[in-house]
């Protein structure tokens, strides 16, 4: 994929005021871009195939949805995942995210004086018969460290272990949902910045643009 894939899916045109923004830090931009091509269209996808980062993506993106509202994002990884899957899976899919949809973040504190601040919230529902176990195991990580990040503990590495993952595939799979939080969230900022404020002075969006990308460290 040539173009720049934020850019795409916050639909920013060439020469508009956020375009000017973002070529204002090409180093973001690009390693922005890189991580994209490095976690879902890798060369060697080895053990985590092509097919399987789209679902996991397609899932990841179908969780941010605001009330099950389809975006421009949720859409752009379901196709790119109907292209690369078996029949059935994107189907799936859906089904997976619209039952494990949440607003989180949930789970338990370990720190004793925060327990009390703990909230249970829904535990990922996938269908295996259509998925796999591999896959659906993959889904209820991705659900994990959606929703549930500080529920995570070795023993849900232990269960992806169980399903098949080799070590390489758990750290491609974590860095997958993890970039795609990032991706996500940056894009969702960027349309709010040029749907709210399209007068507003550009060092005011910079600003805002920078914040909004560097949260990714």
């Amino acid at each position: 994929m040539s173009h720049d894939v934020i850019d795409h899916l916050a639909e920013i045109t060439a020469g508009s005021r956020l375009d000017t923004i973002r070529r204002a830090r090409p180093d973001a931009r690009e390693n922005a871009q890189q991580s994209f091509l490095a976690l879902l269209e890798p060369a060697d996808p080895g053990e985590l195939s092509l097919g399987d980062r789209y679902a996991v993506a397609a899932y990841v993106a179908l969780l941010h949805d605001a009330q099950g509202a389809p975006t421009r994002s949720s859409a752009f990884y379901l196709e790119l995942l109907d292209d690369a899957a078996a029949p059935g899976v994107t189907a799936s899919v859906r089904r997976a995210a619209d039952a494990g949809r949440a607003s989180g973040p949930y789970g338990g504190y370990r720190e004793p004086a925060l327990q009390r601040e703990a909230v249970a919230g829904p535990v990922a529902r996938v269908d295996r018969s259509v998925l796999g176990e591999r896959l659906a195991a993959a889904l209820e990580h991705a659900h994990l460290l959606v929703l549930h990040p500080r529920d995570a503990r070795p023993e849900a590495l232990r269960a992806l272990t169980a399903a098949g993952w080799g070590p390489d595939a758990l750290v491609s799979l974590s860095q997958l949902v993890a970039f795609l939080s990032f991706q996500l969230r940056l894009v969702h900022g960027l349309r709010v910045l040029a749907a709210a404020a399209p007068d507003a002075p550009a060092s005011a969006a910079l600003a805002s643009a920078t914040a909004l990308e560097e949260a990714r460290a």
